[in-house]
């Protein structure tokens, strides 16, 4: 519940700490760091270029990809400047309200990333499932819609959590034992009852998480059946091949929450950063190898880039 006094007493600014008890690795533990967000820059950036300058690409399964690639460049650009600047230069200072801001931006950015994943099963769902019906069902007004859904979806959920936290008394001091501002990291620091702040951060995750996998995992349940009922198994292979980079989207986004969640339940004695190098994991391996995953295992783009390197030989 918010406080009955409104009249709030946070600090100017707040201290990231980085990764408690790692200070003194902080400088070696930048360096894959500083790789894993140049290749995510690099790779989402050359998709999204890719989709654009390409005609044949603008269908569909591409446009969600185009979605994925955008989020993902915000979400780990939320974080990781702020984050090298820490190991760097310990620029440890983050002002109230720009933390605030990049909560907002890491939640809810994390939650259009589920949102687009389950888009891109029905996509998948809709193409080997009801083929003659594609181009019908999945057209520009219902990507449009689609996105636009997402994103309401995700400010609407995130927005009530950094105006709870504006109007809290601060207590405990300015320093977040933690690398970026995540919410629950500064709830850490309040005087008060914060129960509606951790039950409805826990809510939200639970709901998004079990929402969106339980509906990924029944568009391939029906996926799996279409594809056994085709004749030939060439035909399968062919049909099933075009779900093998969703697949390891998902993998990707969805295994560190995962690992991440029964770390916090299992080995809750663990040292603090574990679970924050667990946190970061999250935030930038998904935007560094879905590129590389979509790059590989996508015929259409892997065909643009070659000819891209033929046409600077030539």
């Amino acid at each position: 519940m918010l406080p009955s006094n409104i009249t709030s007493t946070h600090p100017a600014t707040f201290l990231l700490v980085g990764i408690p008890g790692l200070e003194h690795l902080h400088v070696w533990i930048s360096i894959p760091f500083c790789f894993a967000y140049t290749l995510a820059l690099l790779g989402n950036c050359t998709l999204l270029f890719i989709i654009r300058a390409d005609a044949a690409l603008h269908e569909p399964m591409y446009l969600f990809l185009a979605m994925l690639a955008t989020i993902d460049l915000v979400l780990s650009s939320t974080t990781l400047p702020k984050m090298l600047a820490i190991f760097w230069f310990r620029d440890r200072e983050i002002s109230f309200f720009a933390c605030l801001v990049q909560m907002f931006f890491l939640h809810s950015f994390s939650i259009m990333e589920s949102a687009v994943l389950l888009a891109m099963a029905f996509d998948r769902y809709v193409a080997i499932c009801k083929p003659l019906h594609y181009t019908t069902v999945l057209t520009r007004s219902l990507i449009t819609k689609i996105g636009m859904a997402a994103v309401v979806r995700a400010v609407t959920l995130t927005t009530p959590l950094p105006f709870l936290l504006r109007h809290f008394h601060y207590c405990r001091g300015p320093v977040i034992a933690h690398c970026y501002c995540e919410h629950m990291a500064v709830v850490r620091l309040v005087c008060g009852d914060t129960s509606f702040n951790n039950i409805y951060g826990i809510a939200v995750a639970m709901f998004i998480v079990v929402l969106d996998l339980l509906f990924v995992i029944l568009s391939y349940v029906f996926i799996l059946q279409a594809v056994l009922q085709l004749a030939s198994q060439e035909a399968r292979y062919k049909a099933f091949g075009t779900c093998v980079s969703h697949i390891g989207a998902i993998l990707s986004t969805y295994t560190p929450v995962v690992i991440s969640s029964v770390m916090h339940r299992v080995a809750r004695r663990a040292a603090p950063h574990v679970h924050i190098l667990l946190a970061i994991f999250y935030l930038l391996f998904p935007p560094m190898i879905n590129p590389i995953i979509y790059g590989v295992k996508t015929k259409q783009i892997r065909d643009y880039m070659l000819s891209l390197f033929q046409r600077k030989n030539m």
